[in-house]
């Protein structure tokens, strides 16, 4: 039997890192609004998945959608993350009237500590990207038909569009000089490989919902259990 999965970028993922990561999109201008459109995302993908009443957010990092998960009053939000310290950031970061309606949870996306069929939707947002193996990906994935009870949202890069076409070329020109490629643990995925390995996990695609269609490589997906 193999080892608990472990991912390189989670090692020094802890407290600073997430509350910079949490200030950079509520300081520059380009951030806020990029925020603004993630916030968009998410409650399109919210309302598709059947506005859901207990959301299990993993990981969930600073808490950065904890104020839109929030925004249906009834909601109970399962903040999960692998890291305590990323938790305690999170709380420390969030409103406090927001952070007394989620229940915190140490644990991993590739062995969430949580019964079968246990939530009515998992929301994974900045993970998937950071998957390169297909074996660890099926391994999360199938993790997540196992907790969650009707859906799945999540977010990744693909390709098709302008943004992964020219990270490609960059990246190209940068090994030809010997240089190390920018961002070498986040990876753009081919949507017909994601898409095939949602099914093969036991999920169906009920949305597709594009930053910017064609030009950006964020992507977020509407998942239904089979």
């Amino acid at each position: 039997m193999s080892g608990p999965v472990r991912l390189k970028f989670y090692e020094p993922y802890d407290q600073d890192p997430a509350e910079q990561y949490f200030l950079k999109h509520h300081a520059a201008l380009a951030g806020r609004l990029s925020h603004l459109r993630d916030e968009h995302m998410v409650r399109k993908a919210l309302k598709r998945a059947g506005d859901p009443g207990l959301v299990l957010d993993l990981p969930c990092g600073a808490g950065r959608f904890w104020p839109v998960l929030a925004e249906k009053k009834s909601r109970i939000i399962i903040g999960a993350d692998h890291s305590a310290d990323i938790l305690s950031t999170a709380c420390s970061l969030q409103d406090p009237d927001i952070v007394k309606r989620v229940k915190p949870l140490q644990t991993s996306a590739f062995n969430i500590s949580l019964p079968n069929n246990s939530v009515d939707t998992i929301f994974s947002m900045r993970l998937l990207y950071r998957i390169a193996e297909a074996e660890n990906r099926m391994t999360m994935l199938r993790e997540f038909h196992r907790v969650t009870r009707e859906t799945v949202i999540l977010s990744l890069w693909v390709d098709g569009n302008y943004k992964s076409w020219r990270r490609r070329r960059q990246e190209a020109a940068r090994r030809a000089t010997g240089e190390q490629a920018e961002n070498s643990n986040r990876f753009v995925l081919h949507r017909a490989t994601a898409e095939a390995e949602f099914f093969s996990a036991g999920f169906v695609i009920e949305e597709r919902i594009d930053f910017i269609p064609l030009y950006a490589m964020w992507r977020v997906y509407v998942l239904s259990k089979l």
